[in-house]
């Protein structure tokens, strides 16, 4: 009896007063702590960060959508002008090809007087008779035209036609020797003086001063100047 009750007294558990956790247990939870709140602080700062990249986003959005509504005004008002200048030039197209169509009909339908001869835009005659320089002018003039003025190549070979020998044209040098004007004051551009010509006379005082000119058909039209004194037949020239 007193055996077993010695065995049951050493089975007796003995516990400490204050017991003491595992250092081991206290550490994982502190570790899980410090992760938690790492993560909630990560958390937090790309919440900021998308939230800052959305208002940034936002913003250039908006300007986007400015600059793009911007631009398309731009862009129907640069339609509008096209449009515009373009009915403007086919109006004027019309309007050219109406105008066109008239000189066509005026070149057709005009009547050159009875005599005349009939070249381009102009009536041309050859007098039958021959005169000074000044008193071929003078003839021409009455009949409402002037000596010819030659101002295109075309022109130049229909004389040629017309013409025989030597004939007075609308040219001379009389204001300024050398500097040779048709008689509506135009400049002379187009020239077909014979070889060495003009040449004054060459300074034979038999031919004295030269300052007109006529056209000289001898194998192809050429021009000389001549004494203006001197008397040749002449072409009037005139517009209908």
């Amino acid at each position: 009896m007193y055996a077993m009750e010695a065995i049951y007294a050493n089975d007796e558990c003995i516990k400490p007063d204050n017991p003491t956790p595992s250092t081991n247990y206290t550490g994982q939870r502190s570790s899980k702590r410090s992760f938690y709140l790492g993560v909630i602080l990560s958390l937090s700062l790309l919440t900021v960060f998308l939230l800052v990249g959305l208002i940034t986003l936002s913003f250039f959005y908006h300007n986007l959508v400015e600059h793009v509504s911007a631009e398309a005004e731009k862009r129907d008002l640069l339609n509008k002008n096209i449009s515009a200048v373009s009915n403007q030039l086919s109006s004027m197209t019309k309007e050219r090809d109406l105008l066109s169509k008239k000189t066509e009909e005026l070149k057709t339908n005009k009547q050159c007087p009875a005599g005349w001869s009939s070249f381009s835009c102009s009536c041309y005659l050859l007098s039958g008779s021959s005169a000074s320089w000044d008193a071929a002018r003078k003839d021409c003039r009455v009949r409402g035209a002037d000596l010819v003025v030659i101002d295109c190549t075309k022109e130049q070979e229909y004389l040629s036609k017309l013409t025989k020998g030597e004939t007075w044209i609308g040219l001379n040098d009389e204001e300024e020797e050398g500097t040779w004007k048709w008689v509506d004051g135009t400049p002379l551009n187009l020239k077909y003086w014979a070889h060495g010509q003009p040449n004054n006379g060459g300074g034979n005082p038999k031919w004295g001063e030269e300052d007109c000119a006529h056209i000289w058909t001898d194998g192809k039209a050429l021009w000389n100047d001549r004494s203006c004194r001197d008397s040749l037949p002449w072409v009037c020239e005139k517009i209908p």
